[in-house]
């Protein structure tokens, strides 16, 4: 018996740990109750990589503005620190040349003039600077911040650099990022501002899972929390059966943002499940 009680004991202690480690913010914030009943945010703006509107570009945002859609969208840097709004880290999916091949290399190979000299799809829309984007957006619809940061303290630049433009920024806004560190710099250095923490099941979709299992283990369980105290957790929406994603939206009450939903038939499976909804490729029902 006393054996039993003993594992009973150290269950109880290491399930009181993981609820520390999960644990997400649960302050009360007007700005989270305003993303809560805006509700459907455009992924990369109201785009269709096969029109003139694609992804990330200013057409595609000037499209779900005039929708009456929130948006989601990217920022990176430059090759000279300039914050410019594009999804990958590569760019040959995407940019193409004058002569219409792909782009190789990263985003932060090319300097911002060599980037703009570059067109979105086959479309004749350019990379666009984060400023622009926000000098298009200027406070019509709110806008939630994805910071693209791979591993470098280089790339962490990102975060004051778009930061120094958002501090100056009229409109409804939040960030978010996969890179927990990106997500701890703004509750260290901007507590005020609205954050969330980007999930998914990283062991069963990242290629290079077996390599770095452990940190994609943590990091799809959220037990990174503790570090950077979110504000939402913002968790694929295939994968909305994770446990601590449950646990931080039902036991805690934090806010829950699936990303990507991709039919309205889908939204309405996941609409118990989420607060909030990031789209893509159909045009989202506002009347519920």
């Amino acid at each position: 018996m006393s054996i039993l009680i003993g594992i009973l004991i150290i269950l109880a202690v290491l399930f009181c740990i993981y609820l520390f480690l999960i644990h997400p913010n649960t302050r009360k914030m007007d700005v989270i109750d305003a993303f809560k009943k805006k509700k459907y945010f455009a992924h990369r703006g109201l785009y269709d990589n096969a029109s003139d509107a694609p992804e990330n570009s200013l057409k595609a945002f000037q499209k779900a503005i005039d929708h009456g859609y929130g948006m989601e969208m990217d920022v990176q840097l430059s090759k000279d620190g300039i914050p410019v709004v594009f999804h990958d880290f590569v760019l040959s999916r995407v940019a193409r040349k004058a002569n219409n091949e792909p782009v190789p290399g990263k985003v932060c190979d090319y300097t911002l003039a060599e980037l703009q000299s570059f067109h979105l799809m086959d479309s004749t829309e350019t990379i666009p600077t984060f400023a622009q984007f926000l000098e298009l957006l200027h406070g019509q619809q709110p806008v939630i911040v994805e910071l693209k940061i791979e591993n470098s303290d280089k790339q962490l630049a990102v975060c004051p650099k778009a930061d120094d433009l958002l501090s100056r920024y009229q409109g409804l806004y939040c960030i978010e990022s996969f890179n927990p560190r990106g997500v701890k710099w703004y509750k260290e250095h901007r507590p005020e501002v609205m954050r969330g923490q980007l999930s998914s099941m990283f062991t069963k979709t990242n290629e290079d899972r077996k390599k770095y299992w452990l940190v994609y283990l943590l990091a799809q369980n959220l037990m990174m929390n503790f570090l950077t105290a979110p504000d939402f957790i913002a968790y694929d929406a295939l994968y909305w059966q994770n446990a601590s994603r449950r646990i931080c939206h039902k036991l805690f009450g934090n806010t829950a943002v699936a990303w990507t939903i991709r039919s309205q038939q889908q939204l309405e499976e996941r609409r118990k499940d989420f607060d909030i909804f990031i789209f893509e490729h159909f045009e989202a029902d506002q009347t519920k």
